[in-house]
């Protein structure tokens, strides 16, 4: 059986992007969760998990190896397991793969390390930058929250520094809880700023 695995990381996202692959599989599951949960807990990984023990997965196609997971830990053993059983997994934006015609790949485990570090690299890199940006807007003057006392219009809640590094990230995909941490901010604001942004068109689809 030669499955596709998906996932995005809000329910806003639908997915479509996954449209461009038009190879045949004989089953396609997505998750619509945070790409730092765990990908046992995952509610369509594990039918695939259930799959591949019982022997019925032969490849497993994903488009990027972030689908499997942001943290570095996680992904190789998850890697590992699916080596374990067997299964050629390919990632279809780097054009590997873990078996190819049923060979172990000499440069997987390798190629997979480094991309999984990369990516989780990356996530920290985030919420550093963002950290950072917010010290140095206080330093200057800046103050974060609403005045107190102050009308505050939709738009120019929107226009707030803090508003904006949040819509940016919703844009991005990335869920509730990972916006609230990259961004410092709680989840009322987040929501708060996702129904405005929702509502005057600006948090895409």
């Amino acid at each position: 059986m030669k499955v596709k695995y998906n996932r995005v990381s809000t329910l806003n996202q639908t997915g479509d992007r996954f449209q461009a692959d038009t190879d045949q599989y004989d089953l396609t599951l997505m998750d619509k969760v945070s790409g730092t949960q765990k990908f046992n807990e995952r509610p369509k990984a594990k039918e695939l998990i259930q799959l591949v023990e019982s022997g019925q997965v032969k490849e497993l196609v994903v488009e990027e190896q972030s689908r499997l997971g942001r943290n570095t830990g996680d992904v190789i053993q998850t890697l590992e397991w699916l080596e374990k059983h067997e299964v050629n997994v390919i990632v279809r934006n780097l054009g590997i793969q873990s078996r190819p015609n049923g060979k172990k790949n000499p440069i997987w485990k390798m190629i997979s390390a480094v991309m999984s570090s990369l990516y989780e690299l990356e996530l920290e890199n985030i919420k550093e930058r963002t950290k950072a940006g917010r010290m140095i807007y206080v330093q200057k003057g800046g103050v974060l929250g609403r005045p107190i006392g102050s009308n505050e219009t939709e738009k120019d809640f929107l226009k707030k520094e803090g508003s904006m590094s949040i819509l940016k990230y919703l844009n991005r995909g990335m869920t509730i809880q990972e916006v609230s941490k990259l961004t410092n901010s709680s989840s009322r604001t987040i929501v708060k700023v996702k129904k405005i942004a929702k509502k005057h068109q600006l948090l895409k689809k």
